[in-house]
């Protein structure tokens, strides 16, 4: 194994082309993963912590979408998660350069 701070920091940071493409924000960081996880020190760790985030952001948005009926509260959901998408990526990116353990807060662990 080796170590490669810069491959985690770029696997944080694919999770911001849901901006762009959509869906590109999940599928390559979680190719990523599983390609790398038994070459790169950390990978593991960092893949892990990414796949449970984005799961868990998911499930969330699929809460929001019928509590936008209710006073649309779903809506202010879904301006929180966008900033969480936007914000932990770049943070948890930051902290892999700097040998950091990921934290992505709500997220729950569904790979341990």
């Amino acid at each position: 194994m080796k170590e490669d701070r810069q491959l985690l920091v770029i696997t944080h940071l694919t999770q911001l082309l849901d901006f762009v493409t959509g869906i590109g924000g999940f599928i390559v960081p979680l190719v990523l993963w599983l390609t790398k996880k038994d070459e790169i020190i950390d990978m593991d760790e960092h893949g892990k912590a990414i796949i449970n985030f984005r799961i868990s952001m998911f499930i969330y948005i699929l809460i929001c979408i019928p509590l936008i009926l209710l006073l649309g509260l779903g809506i202010i959901g879904l301006i929180v998660i966008g900033i969480f998408y936007l914000i932990f990526p770049i943070i948890n990116a930051i902290k892999a350069s700097n040998n950091e353990a990921p934290n992505y807060p709500l997220s729950i662990q569904f790979i341990k």
